[in-house]
């Protein structure tokens, strides 16, 4: 039974069956009846709350506070700025009428034709419009602002390729929406909200992250510039796993949402959006897994630390029970989540499997001989290494071992992608290395004709013009063109 539930594709066999294999058997998430939609499962839910809890207290140390807007959104107000329809509009599902009846051939149910609606409802993609429509009657004076609104929401895109958790057509999300007096503000706030997505990904998904600007074919529609981080997963692609957009005074114009200033004069209010979805479980397993399964960064993990009783009879079974009571408290009383799986309907080996493919960080596994030697076996997930130690102090082991796995997690992850990263410097080159994967840094003439010849020819996309790191200048490897800095170019999801 333990080696079934294990029995995943090898990454070198397969990358993408490996990765649906393990989001399947690791419980985190199933497709549903709904095409291109999908259930997620509590232990992949659980996961996102993780996520969620932590970015909300994180929004909220910025001075953000949290709103809901509907669902729907008029069609009308998609059609009031002209890059952001275009953006959307393959993508959209779109509600025509509000009832159905019985089928008069007894066929079970139609839709009403009787009951269209006046004006179709659009499953809202993004929130910009219904948001910014709202905001003009909450903005009078520079008084009104700034508006530092976020609310968790779900959108629909209407994807007809999808993969689990990386593109369905209905996910998870975050989008933030502000309002601001002056450009310098809402610049200063979309880069803001960078760094809190940047320091996220590394500091608790223990994802580097590239931070930069996108190119203007790669920007958000209806933004004036858009800010990413784009990470590096394991099979040398790219996944952009945050944006955060500076949207000038586009859907303030489209939705005349003016203020008075100081000086008592009328102008546009200014406005920044971001978000993360539930993309960035997809980006957690393929950044850290492995073939044996999940392997989750502590401060992501459901529980950081499972224990497994390994007994003989009921007697010995009640006094680990008793011993385990003392471990558990201690270590609850530092914060640190843990489960014991006593449960006698499954045999210790298979738990030990399922653990390890669930990617619980730290399992412990008390016998016998531990109990009368008070000790406890400690095996960690990232290396797949035991120890035996003392159960003395255990907490504050633990505790330390937690930090330790987070940051080799992350190690391994940085030291990946700087093995993964290289400079280019002729298109023939490029081409060559492009086949390998990774990030390549190139030289780019900053045109739309040569990104978009490159894409083309090799399927690789401009991820961002990185904010920091070498801008020397030179040549574009295609045109010879001069180029301003090299460019972060790599295939993506």
């Amino acid at each position: 039974m333990a080696k079934e539930l294990k029995e995943l594709t090898p990454r070198s066999q397969d990358y993408s069956q490996w990765y649906l294999d393990l989001v399947l058997k690791a419980d985190l998430a199933e497709n549903s009846a709904v095409r291109g939609c999908m259930v997620i499962k509590p232990y992949g839910y659980a996961i996102w709350e993780k996520i969620q809890r932590q970015l909300d207290d994180m929004f909220k140390e910025t001075g953000h506070v949290n709103a809901y807007f509907p669902l729907f959104i008029p069609k009308s107000f998609l059609s009031k700025e002209a890059d952001h329809v275009e953006g959307f509009a393959k993508e959209c599902a779109v509600v025509t009428h509000y009832r159905l009846k019985n089928d008069p051939d007894g066929k079970g149910v139609i839709v009403d034709p009787e009951a269209k609606l006046e004006e179709e409802l659009i499953i809202r993609p993004t929130s910009e419009t219904i948001i910014w429509n709202t905001y003009r009657n909450w903005i009078q004076s520079y008084r009104d602002l700034p508006i530092l609104v976020n609310q968790w929401a779900n959108v629909v895109r209407w994807e007809m390729r999808t993969r689990l958790f990386l593109r369905t057509a209905e996910f998870l999300w975050q989008e933030g929406h502000t309002a601001h007096a002056t450009k310098a503000e809402a610049e200063e706030e979309s880069q803001k909200m960078l760094e809190v997505y940047g320091e996220f990904a590394e500091k608790y998904m223990a994802m580097p992250v590239v931070r930069g600007v996108k190119s203007a074919s790669e920007r958000f529609a209806g933004a004036i510039d858009t800010y990413t981080i784009e990470a590096l997963m394991q099979d040398g692609k790219a996944l952009q796993s945050g944006t955060s957009h500076f949207l000038g005074q586009n859907f303030a114009k489209a939705f005349d949402v003016k203020f008075t200033d100081k000086e008592g004069k009328q102008d546009y209010v200014w406005a920044t959006s971001w978000g993360v979805s539930t993309r960035l479980i997809g980006a957690l397993i393929m950044a850290h897994s492995d073939d044996n399964g999940l392997v989750l960064p502590p401060k992501l993990a459901p529980f950081q630390v499972v224990i497994v009783p390994i007994y003989r009879s009921e007697e010995q079974l009640a006094q680990i029970n008793e011993k385990v009571a003392g471990i558990v408290s201690a270590l609850k009383n530092l914060g640190i989540s843990v489960k014991y799986d006593n449960s006698d309907n499954k045999k210790p080996g298979w738990k030990f499997s399922e653990y390890e493919l669930k990617g619980v960080p730290i399992r412990l596994a008390m016998g016998g001989r531990d109990l009368e030697n008070n000790t406890i076996e400690v095996a960690r997930r990232d290396t797949l290494t035991k120890e035996t130690v003392s159960c003395d102090n255990l907490d504050v082991y633990i505790k330390n071992l937690l930090n330790d796995i987070q940051e080799n997690i992350y190690k391994k992850a940085l030291d990946f992608r700087t093995a993964s990263t290289i400079n280019v410097d002729s298109y023939d080159e490029f081409k060559e290395k492009i086949e390998e994967g990774g990030f390549l840094m190139a030289h780019w003439d900053g045109t739309p004709e040569t990104e978009e010849k490159i894409k083309n020819e090799t399927k690789a996309t401009i991820r961002c013009i990185p904010l920091e790191g070498d801008k020397t200048p030179g040549k574009c490897m295609v045109t010879g063109n001069p180029s301003t800095q090299r460019v972060v170019f790599a295939r993506a999801y």
